[in-house]
């Protein structure tokens, strides 16, 4: 097994691209395409490739860069935004407090979140954690919160075509995610001779992501790699500028399945100096939305439909399965 962790070949392959800009056009033809390639790549990879989404340097740059500052500070000024019994949802979250699912060894990674901003009297506001700032940084908030505001305008387009491949309104899946606990974070990968790693553990181990949808910007390294439908893994190598997109579990539940949340991890790098950013956007629904099965996704050809549960509910049990809750 090399350094990477990966213990055999890892494919090289191409995901499937679509363009918001088909959509902007106005055109029909356009739009059908962008949501048969966009429905036909998530049910074949559970991942797509998205250009035209106007989340572009001006935006991400600052962000990075931000993010990085803080990841440079002590541990223990980092430790002083961990937010007590905040089940990691806000905040600082420190190096190998998170796992995958069903694996016993913590993540080579340490995070920060950032979350809705509600106005005082809106009915989740007491339900909502409040966002949480490193002092002496206001670019840190300004900058996430720009990609947050821009993040999700890319996710509602994207769940009004998954719902128009699914046969339903545009506005189905959208409307569920609205004023949703929906989470930007910022990650760092610290260089691997800067740790002391539990044996075989991997900068992220192989999971599948907890929400509707989640996508990702263009990270400052490689490793992530997706396990294909035929059991190997294969790299996810988006080209500069592009977003990924992928299901997730919550996604995959309400469609039985039909878009399957596919498994992915980020391997360790051969180069143990190097360290990796990323920056994902994970798509929740509001806490009271129904993860409820699709009448069309029910019957022949489909396994039993799981128990209705809502999207708090679904959240509270994975983050107790992966260490956080």
């Amino acid at each position: 097994m090399g350094a990477n962790g990966n213990g055999g070949a890892v494919l090289k392959g191409e995901i499937p691209v679509v363009d918001l800009a088909d959509l902007s056009a106005g055109d029909d033809a356009l739009r059908a395409r962008f949501t048969a390639t966009l429905g036909a790549a998530l049910k074949e990879y559970g991942f797509v490739r998205v250009r035209g989404h106007g989340v572009g340097p001006a935006l991400v740059d600052p962000a990075y860069a931000a993010g990085m500052r803080f990841f440079a500070r002590s541990e223990a000024e980092k430790a002083t935004y961990i937010v007590k019994n905040g089940a990691g949802q806000r905040g600082y979250t420190p190096f190998g407090a998170e796992h995958a699912k069903d694996s016993p060894k913590p993540d080579l990674k340490e995070f920060w979140h950032v979350g809705r901003e509600l106005p005082a009297g809106h009915k989740y506001k007491a339900l909502y954690q409040d966002n949480l700032w490193p002092e002496g940084a206001e670019d840190f908030r300004a900058a996430m919160l720009s990609m947050y505001g821009a993040l999700e305008g890319v996710s509602k387009q994207l769940l009004e075509c998954i719902a128009e491949y699914l046969d339903l309104s545009p506005y189905h899946l959208r409307e569920m995610t609205d004023y949703g606990n929906t989470i930007l974070r910022v990650l760092h990968y610290p260089p691997m001779n800067q740790l002391n790693a539990v044996p075989g553990a991997v900068r992220a181990g192989a999971h599948e992501d907890i929400n509707f949808i989640t996508l990702l910007v263009t990270s400052t390294a490689a490793g992530l790699e997706l396990l294909r439908r035929d059991g190997q893994w294969m790299a996810v190598n988006a080209e500069p500028g592009e977003i990924v997109a992928d299901v997730g579990d919550m996604l995959s539940r309400v469609t039985n399945g039909l878009l399957p949340a596919t498994t992915h991890r980020v391997v360790n790098p051969d180069d143990d100096a190097s360290a990796r950013f990323s920056m994902p956007f994970f798509v929740h629904p509001r806490p009271d939305a129904v993860l409820r099965v699709l009448e069309a996704c029910k019957g022949e050809g489909f396994p039993p439909p799981p128990e209705d549960i809502t999207g708090a509910d679904f959240l509270a049990q994975r983050l107790r399965e992966i260490g956080l809750m």
